[in-house]
C-alpha cells in the first residue's frame, strides 16, 4: 500500500492533511510530527536539518511511501534541498501564499503571519520581492499562536484576547492576510472573527493539495489508496502516553492511535 507521508513539527500539518484528503479522499495518508523538538521556529537551522531529515528518512525507510510533504513553512524554507539528495521521491514544500493575496489585496496592504523564523528567512523576504513588489507587507511573527494551535486540537479553547493582541498590528490597516504557518488554519475561525469581514485570510493548502495530486497522477500513484480498508497512521518523536484527547481528535481525522515514529 503507497501511502503520502505528510510531515511537521507539530499537529499544524493537519491543515494540509484536510486539503490532501479533500482532494484524494481514498488516499492513505501517514501523519508524522516531530513534538519532541517543537516548535521549529526556535530551533537552529543545523539542528532542524538534521531532525526532519532524519525522521522523514527513518519512517520512508520502513513504509511504502510515494510523495513526502514538508507541511511546515518553517523547515521548508531550509530542508528541501538536502532531503531532495537524500530520497528520489517527490518532496513537497510549504509556501506562503503571498502571490494569491498580492493578487487579491485591493489596497495593496498585506499581512504575514507566520513564525518569527519564516518571517526572517531571506527565502521570505524574496518570495515579497518577487510576487509582492507593489505591496506594502505587514510580517507578525508568532510562536504563541503556534502553541495556541496545537493546544485548540487537544480540546485547550482559544484565548481570543490573546489572539487579538498578536493580530492587532493588522488590524484596520491590511485587507488580506497571509497564514505563513500549517498551524494558523487550525485557527481560522477565530482569525477571521478578530479581523472582521473586510479582510481575506489565505493560505496554500489547496494548492499544495493540487501540487501532490499532480505529481501522483505523474508517477501513477494517484490510485495508490486505503479503499476505506486501513486508517491513516500517525507518528511522534515523543511520548504517546499522554496524549488521549490529541488521539480523539486524530480518531475524528480517521485515524489509528499514535505510535512511537522510528528512531532516527
Amino acid at each position: 500500500m503507497n501511502s503520502v507521508l505528510i510531515f511537521d513539527s507539530g499537529v499544524g500539518g493537519l491543515s494540509v492533511f484536510q486539503e490532501v484528503t479533500k482532494l484524494m479522499p481514498e488516499q492513505h495518508i501517514i501523519y508524522a510530527f516531530d513534538n519532541a523538538a517543537f516548535p521549529y521556529g526556535e530551533l537552529p537551522d543545523d539542528v532542524l536539518v538534521n531532525r526532519v531529515c532524519g525522521m522523514v528518512a527513518a519512517i520512508c525507510a520502513e513504509h511504502d511511501i510515494s510523495l513526502v510533504v514538508i507541511a511546515c513553512n518553517t523547515a521548508s524554507t531550509i530542508v528541501l534541498t538536502p532531503l531532495r539528495e537524500q530520497l528520489s521521491i517527490p518532496i513537497v514544500g510549504v509556501v506562503p501564499a503571498i502571490k494569491p493575496a498580492a493578487a487579491k489585496s485591493n489596497k495593496k496592504k498585506i499581512g504575514l503571519l507566520a513564525t518569527p523564523a519564516t518571517v526572517k528567512r531571506d527565502y521570505t523576504q524574496q518570495l515579497v520581492k518577487d510576487f509582492a513588489p507593489d505591496c506594502e507587507v505587514t510580517m507578525i511573527g508568532s510562536t504563541e499562536l503556534v502553541q495556541m494551535g496545537e493546544a485548540k486540537l487537544r480540546g485547550v479553547a482559544v484565548n481570543n484576547a490573546v489572539l487579538e493582541n498578536v493580530l492587532s498590528p493588522f488590524m484596520g490597516h491590511v485587507d488580506c492576510v497571509v497564514l505563513g504557518c500549517t498551524h494558523f488554519p487550525l485557527l481560522k475561525p477565530e482569525i477571521e472573527a478578530a479581523l472582521g469581514s473586510e479582510c481575506l485570510v489565505v493560505d496554500s493548502g489547496e494548492a499544495i493539495a493540487n501540487r501532490v495530486a499532480c505529481l501522483l497522477n505523474e508517477k501513477g500513484d494517484q490510485k495508490a489508496s486505503s479503499k476505506g480498508k486501513n486508517k491513516h497512521w500517525v507518528f511522534s518523536s515523543a511520548s504517546v502516553k499522554d496524549e488521549i484527547a490529541l488521539n480523539q481528535e486524530m480518531a475524528k481525522f480517521g485515524f489509528s492511535e499514535i505510535k512511537r515514529a522510528p528512531i532516527f
